[in-house]
């Protein structure tokens, strides 16, 4: 297995450099793409050459064009496709949504493309089949359906992305991750990108990739250098309030983490009290509202999204200035994931992570796996009842 470093692959340091066709040159340059992430810049080029990749990326670090970009050329190389040259598969509806969404962007009106994912009416979902798209991005349950009620025929899908293949596996596709990718063609190319490579991971990965161009970028456990981390020692029945003096204090867009559903409707009906313009995302509402939650946070109509671990899977939303973790990520990739909304292309974010008195040994845990220290504050309370933040000696 070969492997690329993107100290290597940044000798490509414009995306004008790749061995691209004049008119994918072009839509990048429309789409104001001019100098390629890491990521981008080591995997492109050994995909071009039709090589298998196995990268390990975080969210934010740009995987999604560098997966986009080999595909799209070689659909645009094959000239008149019938049926399905690429499938993308990706954990969450919102992922799928948003990969299909900078597709459609760089691609223009060229090759048609099909949604296949749960939770949404599957008969457009169908007729795009139907007409012959060339791309299908889906999550692994809806096309699984699909296959065993022979709706969809993958049987001349050339290229194949596995994207956040961990967090697949960690959501039980992992069946049918299997079955779809035996009515896959044994001769085909494969990406596989994954936050994390575990023991389990890898011997999934051995099945689907051969000899693939390994591709690691950064740590693969470690926060963004480009996010200040803070830490606030408070009483649970201070936090609505610490998050509110926060958003007073602070500028920009919130993303805020909570565990429960409960949870994340109570403090965003709290904050819309407060006169904070809020909204929530998590599994109990229904797919087009999470989809208005989503589009109106990115849109800036609400300043704060307030979201759980599973419903924020796949949320790529640029810009977004703070992460906060009002109640403490249970694992440290978890907390990695959380604060990797922020902090991206190269901007700065803030994370801020509460930890009630009998989390402080959560925390230093965290912080020893992660090999990182956050900046301390307490929360006391005025004279006059307001809340205080106070630097920790």
């Amino acid at each position: 297995m070969e492997s690329l470093s993107p100290v290597e692959g940044l000798i490509l340091n414009q995306f004008s450099d790749f061995n691209l066709s004049a008119s994918l040159k072009q839509q990048l340059a429309n789409a104001k793409f001019i100098t390629p992430t890491p990521v981008q810049a080591a995997a492109i080029p050994p995909a071009l050459e039709g090589r298998d990749i196995l990268a390990t990326a975080q969210t934010g670090t740009g995987k999604t064009l560098s997966f986009l970009v080999p595909l799209i050329e070689k659909m645009q190389a094959e000239g008149k496709i019938k049926g399905a040259f690429g499938l993308i598969l990706l954990p969450t509806r919102e992922l799928a949504m948003q990969v299909l969404d900078h597709y459609r962007k760089l691609n223009g009106s060229r090759g048609s493309a099909a949604l296949v994912v749960g939770g949404m009416a599957e008969g457009p979902q169908l007729e795009q089949i139907r007409r012959g798209a060339q791309l299908i991005v889906a999550t692994p349950g809806r096309l699984e359906d699909f296959l065993g009620r022979r709706l969809v025929n993958l049987s001349g899908v050339k290229m194949l992305v596995l994207d956040e293949v961990d967090r697949m596996l960690d959501m039980g596709f992992k069946p049918a991750i299997k079955r779809i990718v035996a009515a896959l063609p044994a001769e085909r190319q494969t990406l596989c990108y994954s936050a994390t490579l575990s023991q389990q991971i890898k011997e999934v990965v051995r099945d689907y990739v051969k000899n693939p161009a390994r591709i690691e970028i950064g740590s693969v456990l470690k926060p963004s250098e480009n996010v200040e981390l803070q830490t606030f020692e408070v009483d649970k029945e201070k936090k609505q309030e610490l998050l509110e003096h926060l958003l007073d204090s602070h500028h920009g867009s919130f993303l805020v983490f909570v565990r429960t559903k409960h949870g994340a409707d109570r403090v965003a009906r709290r904050l819309a009290r407060a006169g904070h313009a809020a909204t929530q995302i998590h599994g109990d509402r229904s797919q087009s509202q999470r989809n208005a939650a989503l589009r109106s946070f990115s849109q800036g109509h609400h300043r704060v999204l307030v979201a759980t671990d599973v419903a924020a899977r796949g949320i790529d939303v640029a810009d977004v200035a703070h992460v906060v973790n009002y109640d403490m990520p249970r694992e440290a990739e978890d907390f990695v994931h959380r604060i990797g909304r922020t902090g991206r292309a190269s901007r700065r974010g803030v994370a801020s992570t509460f930890a009630q008195p009998d989390e402080k040994g959560d925390l230093r845990k965290m912080e020893r796996t992660l090999s990182i220290n956050m900046k301390r504050f307490r929360v006391r309370a005025n004279p006059n009842g307001a809340t205080q933040s106070v630097q920790s000696a």
